[in-house]
């Protein structure tokens, strides 16, 4: 969870987003895309990058990969403001392109210090380039679903909402990976309460 001062690093952020021309994706865009959310968030979900809508209004995932999106979370019953939504990176790309590396490592300082502040129990990563900055290498087709322990947190690669709009049969697909999210948060308080038990114990041995 977060700390004391979670909401105002986020609004930092925020506030450099709109004015960053760290890349030369400002140039084309007309507004920045920092990311919204609770900043008490247990789960920090991560796009690739805004598109034209997203573009248009600075929120991310406002089109109809924003709407499914919704549609996922409440399947998984969880609500949309009770999550943090951003992307690897916080302008729209040219035609909506792919981001490019260098753009992708000019923005990481950003997603990093968002982490930092909400310190979540679990990380969705939705689609490759998102995917890429915790599995290295692999293919999402292969892992998504499958939840890694990183930092003391689940990080779980799932298929952008746009590829389950563009085809079919992945819907099911990532409605079933998000319907995993409930047990992942209830692992997580598993383990707490087995640590806060672990320490009780530990206390009390010292007194003897």
């Amino acid at each position: 969870m977060s700390d004391g001062s979670a909401e105002q690093v986020l609004a930092d952020v925020r506030e450099e987003v709109v004015g960053c021309t760290r890349c030369e994706l400002h140039r084309s865009a007309n507004n920045g895309v920092p990311g919204e959310g609770n900043p008490d968030a247990r789960i920090v979900i991560i796009g690739e990058a805004p598109g034209w809508h997203e573009d248009k209004q600075g929120k991310p995932f406002v089109g109809n990969s924003g709407k499914f999106l919704t549609e996922l979370l409440e399947t998984a019953g969880l609500k949309r403001d009770e999550v943090f939504i951003t992307n690897v990176v916080k302008h729209r790309p040219p035609g909506n392109r792919d981001p490019l590396p260098d753009e992708i490592m000019a923005c990481s300082v950003y997603l990093e210090r968002q982490i930092a502040a909400i310190d979540p129990d679990v990380i969705v990563t939705l689609g490759r380039f998102s995917m890429a900055k915790y599995f290295p290498g692999e293919k999402i087709s292969k892992i998504h679903g499958e939840a890694k322990e990183v930092g003391g947190r689940f990080v779980v690669p799932m298929y952008h909402p746009a590829a389950a709009l563009h085809n079919g049969a992945l819907r099911s697909t990532i409605e079933e990976d998000f319907q995993k999210l409930p047990r992942l948060l209830a692992e997580r308080d598993k383990q707490r309460s087995i640590d806060r038990e672990k320490t009780a114990q530990a206390s009390q041995g010292t007194l003897f």
